[in-house]
């Protein structure tokens, strides 16, 4: 009966040694993706409307803006300047370097170095404020704004992001099932 007690004891110990190696292997390959690659975000708020619907769940690719640089056009999830324990969803307006103005619902972009200005084509916007202004972006900054521009508290309000609170794109919608993409969202100027 000893030798069995002994048997048992033996098995439970190996079974607790592989799940904790089981354990540190999981972590050690969930936790650097996590971190550094891709995390989940959920939209909150209606100032992406009508691209992204609050309570929609997104997979956010972190990696691409360590290698790189934003888009025109990119989604991107940023920690809010004010508050960084916040995090905003908004749309990549204005680049480094260039000079953006907002008139009423026409946003007007001069590229850096350059004197001729292009007006945005934005047939993802949904409702706009008047807002009148002019911003020349430094060499670190983006302008973004949201989609549903009535409802959208963005670089019209509290200025230029700088790229230091940029946290990665949006890079899979994965619910609602029905609305399943990837970059959803992505604009080509």
């Amino acid at each position: 009966m000893n030798e069995e007690i002994k048997n048992i004891k033996k098995a439970d110990d190996w079974n607790l040694l592989e799940f904790t190696k089981f354990l540190l292997i999981i972590t050690a390959i969930v936790l650097p993706i996590r971190f550094y690659v891709a995390q989940p975000f959920v939209v909150s708020g209606e100032s992406m409307f009508p691209t992204f619907k609050n309570g929609q769940y997104l997979i956010v690719d972190q990696l691409s803006y360590n290698l790189g640089k934003p888009s025109r056009g990119d989604v991107a999830i940023f920690k809010f300047p004010e508050d960084t324990s916040k995090f905003f969803i908004k749309r990549v307006v204005g680049l480094p370097g260039e000079t953006i103005e907002v008139k009423g619902e026409e946003v007007y972009i001069t590229p850096k170095g350059s004197s001729e200005k292009i007006k945005l084509d934005e047939p993802y916007v949904e409702l706009q404020r008047e807002v009148y202004e002019t911003k020349v972006l430094g060499e670190t900054e983006y302008f973004v704004m949201g989609d549903n521009r009535l409802q959208s508290y963005d670089s019209r309000f509290w200025g230029p992001l700088d790229e230091k609170y940029l946290v990665g794109r949006a890079l899979i919608r994965l619910l609602p099932v029905s609305n399943i993409n990837y970059l959803p969202g992505k604009a080509q100027y």
